[in-house]
């Protein structure tokens, strides 16, 4: 066999962890995945152990490269993406995390965040962070550990202690703690991090009181972050690649130009839409975002969050028990009565962007006799349409250039999706019809480990860089909005009505 260059994804999740080998032209050779357990010590409150994280981040690594068949000699780079927001802070000597890793749905720090807006912090931290004052963000988890673990706020005044989303852990576990870094996309969800100037904001620091002695170094998304202990994968590898996994996602959908639009389907969905060097300030409670550094230069995005997507389809099953599998739900759509008006706003843990109604509650409404489980699981998975929708038109109103860029001058943004969800052919169709939009899915469905790979090819020096025309996305199906508009327009507007029933304000 001849030798081949492989470029190796580490894709550290919520609910596991994954490794991808891809080859040079970025097509997908080996996987292996680790289940990641989540654990629940309080009501609201979410940890991952970080020893576990980083041991499953070493057996994926290794499982994917045996399962390509190269030799360890022919990887070019590791590109790291993960579970944004999640903290963990550590030992500097030892490199054991003092405490188990908070993750990002955690609720714990709800009072920190109230204290900061009773003190009038907030309007400051999302003008320079493009963030809300929200336990999402791991700025009031490190705040948190620091006020409540008996000792580590000497310890990290003194220097002994480092912060990192789940990224900076493994960089510097992978690298024996001689790296303690992160990139831009990553600094840019902690809420301490001035999106705009490029570096931690000493204002926000002080009011949150997390000294900056336990932050990372900030870097490019592609660059060389030091090499791997040989104990890894037998040799040193250079890790060349890092970003959050919603901005990897956007980089492996090759969203390269502003204007350019992606959504992840997972159990919620996350849309990222590319605004290039403008940093939009959101007036509809969307997020502004780094959607990747390179070169020194920031590219931005608006980000749009959905708490429940996928997990309005795991509810018919596991909660209500109409359909026995995913599938069903597609099928069961097809065949409910299209002008049934039942609609279902799946605000299980309230609503995200653009509502951010945390006391919201889920409901369906419309129901009369002839409702069926046909016409939930239909309203189910039109619900998932219909919030992208929203979406779709808060970042039209935050940033109007939209509408000047790419296929959208001529009538309609191409929505590239990934995700569980793309599975359904019945959805992504009437996606189409909810955006008056195409909806493209790409032939490798791992957008967020390509894009991980993507960055460490870059990294290697084997693949163009962004303002370069993609090489490695691949078009696999395209849908095309079939619904007249007007009758779009009605649906849309009831769709509005039963959410303005279950919001609080």
């Amino acid at each position: 066999m001849g030798r081949m260059t492989v470029l190796l994804a580490l894709d550290q999740g919520t609910t596991s962890t994954r490794a991808i080998a891809f080859d040079a032209s970025l097509r997908p050779l080996a996987v292996h995945q680790v289940e990641l357990p989540q654990h629940f010590p309080s009501p609201g409150w979410v940890e991952h152990d970080p020893e576990e994280i980083f041991a499953h981040s070493v057996t994926c690594l290794r499982g994917a490269l045996a399962g390509s068949g190269a030799d360890v000699e022919d990887v070019a780079g590791i590109g790291i993406t993960n579970q944004r927001e999640t903290t963990v802070l550590w030992d500097r000597a030892t490199g054991r995390a003092v405490h188990n890793a908070i993750v990002w749905q955690d609720r714990r720090t709800a009072g920190i965040c109230e204290r900061l807006r009773a003190d009038g912090v907030e309007p400051l931290l999302t003008d320079r962070t493009g963030l809300l004052a929200d336990p999402y963000f791991s700025a009031t988890k490190i705040a948190w550990l620091l006020e409540e673990v008996p000792g580590l706020r000497a310890a990290a005044e003194g220097g002994a202690l480092a912060f990192g989303t789940v990224d900076s852990w493994l960089l510097y576990r992978l690298t024996g703690g001689r790296v303690h870094a992160t990139d831009a996309t990553n600094a840019s969800r902690t809420a301490l991090f001035d999106i705009r100037r490029g570096d931690w904001h000493e204002e926000l620091l002080r009011a949150l009181r997390v000294p900056r002695a336990v932050l990372p170094e900030v870097r490019d998304c592609a660059a060389e972050f030091g090499v791997t202990e040989a104990s890894v994968l037998g040799v040193p590898v250079p890790v060349r690649g890092m970003a959050g996994d919603q901005h990897a996602a956007t980089l492996g959908q090759a969203c390269f130009s502003p204007g350019m639009l992606k959504a992840t389907y997972g159990t919620g969905c996350f849309a990222l839409l590319n605004t290039g060097d403008q940093a939009v300030r959101s007036g509809h409670r969307l997020l502004t975002t780094i959607a990747w550094q390179l070169g020194g230069r920031r590219t931005y995005a608006l980000e749009g969050a959905i708490f429940v997507a996928g997990a309005a389809v795991q509810w018919l099953r596991d909660g209500l028990g109409i359909i026995a599998s995913a599938s069903e739900a597609g099928e069961l759509a097809a065949r409910a009565d299209p002008r049934s008006g039942v609609h279902l706003v799946p605000a299980f843990a309230g609503l995200g962007a653009p509502h951010w109604d945390a006391s919201a509650r889920g409901a369906i409404l419309g129901l009369t006799r002839g409702s069926g489980r046909a016409e939930i699981a239909r309203a189910a998975l039109e619900s998932v349409a219909w919030q992208t929708r929203d979406l779709l038109d808060a970042m039209r109103a935050d940033w109007p250039a939209l509408d000047a860029y790419g296929p959208r001058a001529s009538g309609a943004t191409t929505l590239r999706v990934d995700g569980g969800m793309t599975a359904s052919a019945w959805t992504m169709g009437f996606l189409a019809d909810a955006l008056q939009a195409p909806v493209e899915v790409p032939e490798v469905a791992e957008t967020t480990a390509l894009g991980a790979a993507y960055l460490a090819g870059l990294g290697a020096g084997l693949l163009p860089s962004p303002d370069h025309p993609a090489t490695h996305w691949r078009l696999a199906r395209r849908y095309e909005p079939g619904m007249a508009a007007e009758e779009v327009r009605e649906r849309h507007a009831a769709w509005r009505e039963a959410v303005g029933r279950v919001l609080r304000g």
